[in-house]
């Protein structure tokens, strides 16, 4: 299969992308065990309402889950537009004819 140098890119920047991330959830946990290991134990600390907040986890899920619907309607919505625009002059992905000009034929 011959090689998109956009997909290739594309995978590359993901990549990189994971690499960094993993970078920073390594120090961060790093980071919370040496917190652990200097700070005393304290008390736990009844909090009003505490138990009606939502968890991280939902909160996190939550977004997620509002960005891929947001992301699909764009989606949705270019795609929408290509196709309305489609019929205009310059617009169609269609290439033009060998030895010929687009929009003139040959020897005109």
């Amino acid at each position: 299969m011959a090689s998109n140098p956009a997909q290739d890119l594309q995978e590359e920047f993901l990549k990189t992308i994971r690499k960094g991330q993993e970078t920073v959830v390594d120090a961060i946990k790093t980071w919370v065990e040496t917190v652990q290991s200097i700070t005393p134990k304290l008390p736990n600390v009844h909090v009003p309402l505490a138990d009606k907040l939502p968890k991280p986890e939902e909160v996190v899920a939550s977004a997620y889950d509002f960005a891929e619907q947001l992301l699909a309607s764009q989606r949705k919505f270019a795609e929408e537009v290509l196709k309305a625009t489609a019929a205009l002059p310059g617009m169609s992905q269609d290439k033009p004819e060998e030895g010929k000009e687009e929009g003139r034929e040959e020897g005109k």
